[in-house]
């Protein structure tokens, strides 16, 4: 049985960040697909190998809002375990993101200003958050909260918590390494391989 998410919800709200989560946690993610491919996607996905992997979706407020219900019942006649997550957001909050960003809301056209954007946003998408499966405030959140929460809820086990220590020999002659966080100088230990 095949495993999808669509992820949806407010812009700014943290969409492509659990998008960014679930491809760490080796999942094959599309984002910003339209309604209309849902059922598309469900049907190549199919095709795939005999372990297939999990697919995540992410459909933005700009496309077809109104064929995201059809698509998904589509989706899962086809024998699909779909879940739906829609990520919520309060508006002083979304305002001060898209401040922060410096970036246009994708609702602003003629409607003057990013409130009334995110309210319409929130009018028209109101639907959607009350047939999804997990609701996701992230008001209160930064990206590590939510990578924290959507490991909580899709990731394995194993991909909970995990901190990767690697321990390695190098010379200060030659620089530190560029791909270290940490570096621990133990030159008190004895070396094995010095002669």
């Amino acid at each position: 049985m095949m495993d999808f998410v669509i992820v949806t919800g407010l812009s700014g709200a943290g969409r492509t960040q659990v998008g960014n989560t679930l491809e760490d946690l080796g999942w094959f993610v599309i984002d910003n697909l339209p309604s209309e491919l849902i059922p598309k996607v469900g049907e190549l996905a199919r095709f795939k190998s005999e372990s297939p992997t999990p697919v995540g979706l992410i459909v933005g407020s700009d496309g077809n809002v109104d064929g995201v219900a059809p698509a998904l019942d589509e989706l899962r006649a086809s024998g699909a375990k779909v879940t739906t997550m829609f990520l919520d957001a309060a508006t002083p909050v979304l305002v001060r993101r898209y401040g922060d960003t410096k970036r246009r809301h994708p609702m602003l056209g003629d409607l003057g200003s990013v409130v009334n954007a995110i309210d319409q946003e929130r009018r028209r998408l109101e639907p959607v958050r009350e047939s999804a499966d997990i609701v996701i405030d992230t008001s209160e959140m930064n990206v590590h909260d939510l990578r924290r929460r959507v490991v909580e809820i899709f990731g394995e086990a194993g991909d909970r918590d995990t901190t990767q220590v690697t321990i390695m020999s190098f010379g200060y002659k030659h620089g530190v390494p560029p791909d270290v966080d940490l570096v621990l100088d133990c030159r008190f230990l004895p070396n094995p391989h010095w002669v």
